[in-house]
């Protein structure tokens, strides 16, 4: 893996803190600085250190070691403190002057690239995938920002987070136009949205999916869950300073759409299933192979054919020609791109082919994803459903007993393990779940019985959870594991363990006979 680098750039203070909402500024503007850090331990001479606070640690505790680090200008949201000879910059939020900053430092990237801003609850990481899909169809040259990894060109680094810090983004972007990256798609999570991570971020279009509960133990509540991703469209693309018209694409179907639509100055593309929108798609048919049909857009029909399993990604095909069209993509290349491409990693993604059942692993780790994901497979028609999934620990507890009810009504079977418990123990985990399950009316079997009859139980150990699902399905059933689809590790406790749920399948059909 190559390592991503930003161009080295050097800047007066003054220059770069231009135009800055600030409070105070407290010694010499004149310095060059030569970077920017908002961890202490990468301050080097010459920097410029943002004491940010994160979700354990405050920047501002850390402001001593920037400075014996080097550090030559400080922004903070306190007072100067005594004997330190530094430039002390008091703005009143730190995340969004170190945006800014960042931005400024490597002469606004974004500026350069057609980026496209994905939100919402469900379908923003398929979404990314598609329009990658799409760019490289057409000629262009696409990066991505998002859950999976960040990539460009021969370029693939591992995603700590859906959207990085406002620095890293601007890295990243610099570094993509260096390497003459054209068109960027961008997954833009609440959490990055609530702290301003995409301030400087200049969209072209900003892409609504959908809006259900999710991150409730960040946000707290509904309503300021959806003002965080409402101001994609309220702030981000409505301050954006590229040249040209700006796009909000906006799922008609979902309630939110209104509210989002009244806050926005910017132009709107409607799409979805019902009547009055830009982008629609006739003619659905959904099978074991995958959709198809006719997408109606401003530009005129498209059939398409792909891969993709269930009707909600249709939502998602609808999303990325939304975005697409905005940016003059031909349709031969939206086309093109929707039919080239296969699958997400973790994604209604089919494990073990060579089975007389179906083995898919999938994300689905909110009560909305797990209800479209059972929906799109009941309409399938399997002999059986059998579904393995749970619910992450130190997360929002109110979905656990309502994913089990999802998971109780729409499958035969039900399996309740691990997800990545953390801090909890998994099996008070699994007995919020359990209430779910209970409510539906679902019985409480063994797995011995499970071969021969409909009903539920519970193994924390998720391996042996997965296996026992393989063990006990039949020609014609789908097993589903639900709930960290990509993700490669398991987390208990504080330790993150080696643990992918579809090495873990795989392992487990090697012990039985096809």
């Amino acid at each position: 893996m190559r390592k991503i680098l930003c161009p080295v750039a050097l800047m007066k203070l003054n220059d770069l803190i231009e135009g800055l909402a600030m409070h105070q500024v407290s010694g010499s503007t004149s310095e060059e600085i030569f970077g920017i850090a908002f961890h202490s331990k990468e301050v080097q001479p010459h920097f410029l250190f943002a004491a940010i606070k994160g979700a354990t640690h405050n920047g501002h505790d850390f402001i001593s070691e920037a400075i014996r680090r080097g550090a030559k200008a400080i922004i903070a949201e306190t007072v100067p403190e005594p004997h330190h000879e530094v430039t002390w910059i008091t703005v009143p939020d730190t995340r969004i002057a170190l945006a800014q900053v960042a931005a400024r430092f490597l002469d606004d990237p974004s500026l350069a690239l057609k980026v496209v801003g994905i939100t919402g609850t469900n379908g923003k990481t398929t979404t990314s995938y598609l329009l990658e899909s799409i760019f490289r169809a057409a000629g262009y040259n696409p990066g991505v920002i998002g859950t999976i990894n960040y990539r460009f060109g021969n370029i693939v680094r591992p995603a700590p987070n859906t959207t990085p810090e406002s620095l890293e983004i601007q890295k990243l972007l610099a570094h993509m136009v260096k390497e003459k990256v054209s068109h960027v798609a961008m997954e833009v999570s609440s959490h990055a949205l609530d702290q301003n991570r995409v301030e400087g971020v200049n969209f072209a279009v900003g892409v609504f999916t959908n809006l259900t509960p999710e991150h409730l133990d960040y946000h707290g509540t509904m309503e300021q869950y959806t003002q965080s991703k409402a101001k994609l469209f309220s702030r981000f693309l409505d301050q954006s300073k590229i040249a040209g018209k700006k796009f909000a694409v906006l799922n008609q179907d979902d309630p939110q759409t209104s509210h989002f639509r009244s806050l926005t100055s910017v132009s709107v593309v409607q799409y979805g299933m019902g009547k009055d929108v830009d982008i629609t798609i006739e003619k659905a048919q959904v099978s074991q192979e995958g959709v198809r049909g006719t997408l109606k857009t401003p530009r005129g029909d498209i059939r398409f054919i792909s891969s993709l399993f269930g009707r909600f990604n249709l939502y998602n095909i609808m999303a990325a020609t939304g975005a697409a069209i905005c940016l003059d993509t031909p349709r031969e290349a939206i086309r093109s791109g929707i039919e080239n491409f296969i699958s997400v990693p973790g994604r209604m993604e089919r494990v073990g082919q060579e089975r007389n059942f179906t083995i898919l692993v999938d994300y689905a780790h909110t009560p909305d994803a797990l209800e479209k994901v059972l929906l799109s497979l009941r309409e399938l028609a399997p002999l059986r459903i059998i579904t393995v999934f749970g619910c992450g620990g130190d997360r929002d507890r109110n979905k656990r007993p309502m994913m089990g009810e999802i998971a109780a009504k729409l499958s035969d079977l039900v399996v309740i393990t691990s997800d990545n418990p953390r801090t909890e123990r998994p099996e008070d985990i699994i007995a919020e779940i359990e209430e779910g399950v209970k409510s539906a009316g679902l019985e409480k079997i063994s797995p011995r019985e499970a071969p021969y009859r409909n009903g539920y139980f519970a193994v924390a150990d998720r391996f042996e959870a997965i296996q026992n699902a393989l063990h006990m399905a039949k020609r014609g059933d789908i097993v589903l594991v639900a709930g960290k689809g990509h993700e490669d590790y398991q987390i208990i406790g504080k330790q993150r363990i080696p643990f992918d749920d579809r090495e873990t399948i795989k392992e487990a059909l090697n012990k039985i006979k096809p």
